[in-house]
């Protein structure tokens, strides 16, 4: 069973090559959010709430950006396979168009009902003053915010067709440029520093839109001064033709994506919100225990980044089903590994962390209890993760969109409804219990994955 699972030197070599420069990218990327969020904490309780509350709505745009271009990124890394620039630069322009459309749908979403949405998580048990603060500090944050909405997405268009290519390094520079700009200006206008005033959770949002136009500004400079190393964005922008055809095949196949990662992350805030019903205290306690989940997550969710592109290329080429299916296997494997590596991490801070708050005892306490409960199920995310990018490899995307989003529309949001609405369940084993719902897919993922529909060439 040993070579099952475990690969060789070239093997990791490859995983690595791919792995290790997301990793290092969204690692600081979560590292810069931590310390970002740790800011914002000093600031104290309420504007904290306030804070994590919109960072929890911006949450569906990112993924709704995120799940348009995983769609045409599924035949991008196809073509890059079979050595097609057309069909990568046709890919490109449907990114390009469909987060254009995103952006300025979400930002008429916030515009219009911003108030109404971070009102929904200011109803559990406490102080109405409290309330009412963390509410105009969520308006003041999220009105900067939305001046970030068109550089994310095309940022996002950019380095995920440079990832799709082979190309990790850019994206990766870019992004770290990104966050230490945003972890300096944060300093800089949170607390008022060097002459700066001193703007509080404006200041942090000030410092996060200023950074994503720096990150598009080196990721796409690079990729059009590069057009030899990048023959797709030669001619890009000429004209906006797809061919019928292949329109019809990214719609088909990455429709679901974009439906999966909007129900999906909209189930995750409904999720939040039922939480939110059992007190204020849960909100900010929730906001530190999903920070450090954010960085201990880094890499098994960079490794389900790395198993879609890697299964991708292999299926564009041409690979046997044997070899694909061995490929696969240690792939999972190391995915798995590093979630059980990163819990164990996770487990053993869940006391200390919470203390570097600017907060309550109560929050403190119950925020290392959630993080717990979250390191304890970090290895079952990881499989979960890294089965979900497989079977979107081969262009399973309804099924992944049945395996992930309606289950958590048909069982997770119901169940944490329910109990939260019509039991008196304090929030820990509430939690808990919507958290061992992952036990369900992961019987779920293991039977897609050894029926192998998803093995299959998408470029023929």
């Amino acid at each position: 069973m040993h070579h099952r699972y475990i690969g060789d030197k070239a093997f990791y070599r490859r995983v690595f090559g791919v792995a290790v420069p997301i990793i290092i990218q969204n690692g600081i990327s979560n590292f810069v959010s931590l310390l970002d969020n740790i800011m914002v904490g000093q600031v104290g309780t309420v504007p904290m709430s306030g804070v994590s509350i919109v960072n929890g709505l911006l949450f569906v745009f990112n993924l709704c950006v995120f799940g348009a271009s995983s769609g045409a990124g599924i035949f991008t890394a196809q073509f890059y396979g079979s050595k097609d620039d057309e069909g990568i630069r046709h890919t490109f322009r449907f990114k390009f168009l469909i987060c254009i459309v995103i952006s300025l749908v979400g930002a008429a979403i916030f515009l219009l009902g911003g108030s109404q949405l971070i009102g929904l998580y200011l109803t559990g048990e406490g102080d109405a003053a409290t309330a009412a603060g963390a509410l105009d500090h969520g308006l003041k944050y999220l009105a900067i915010m939305l001046w970030g909405f068109l550089p994310f997405a095309l940022t996002n268009t950019y380095s995920s067709t440079l990832r799709e290519t082979g190309e990790t390094f850019i994206p990766m520079l870019g992004g770290i440029a990104a966050v230490f700009v945003n972890l300096v200006l944060n300093y800089i206008l949170i607390f008022g520093k060097f002459g700066a005033p001193e703007m509080g959770v404006e200041g942090a949002a000030i410092a996060t839109v200023i950074s994503r136009y720096v990150e598009l500004a080196i990721v796409a400079g690079w990729t059009h001064n590069h057009k030899a190393r990048n023959a797709f964005i030669v001619g890009a922008y000429r004209s906006m033709y797809i061919p019928g055809k292949l329109l019809r095949s990214i719609t088909i196949k990455g429709m679901p994506l974009l439906v999966n990662e909007f129900l999906w992350s909209s189930g995750m805030a409904v999720l939040n919100q039922c939480y939110s019903t059992c007190g204020l205290d849960v909100v900010p306690a929730m906001n530190i225990c999903s920070t450090l989940f954010n960085l201990g997550s880094v890499v098994y969710l960079s490794m389900g980044n790395s198993v879609g592109i890697i299964m991708g290329q292999m299926l564009g080429a041409g690979h046997s089903e044997e070899d694909v299916r061995d490929t696969n296997r240690k792939l999972i494997a190391v995915s798995i590994a590093s979630g059980v590596m990163f819990g164990g991490l996770m487990a053993a801070v869940s006391e200390a962390f919470p203390g570097i708050y600017n907060t309550t005892d109560a929050v403190r306490h119950l925020a290392a209890q959630l993080i717990w409960i979250s390191a304890v199920m970090m290895p079952f995310g990881s499989y979960l993760n890294a089965t979900y990018f497989t079977l979107r490899s081969g262009g399973q995307t309804f099924v992944t969109f049945l395996f992930d989003s309606c289950f958590m529309w048909v069982f997770c949001v119901p169940l944490a409804f329910c109990l939260s609405r019509f039991t008196n369940l304090p929030i820990l084993p509430l939690y808990a219990i919507c958290q061992a719902t992952d036990f369900i897919k992961c019987v779920i993922g293991t039977v897609m994955l050894k029926q192998g529909k998803w093995i299959q060439n998408l470029t023929v």
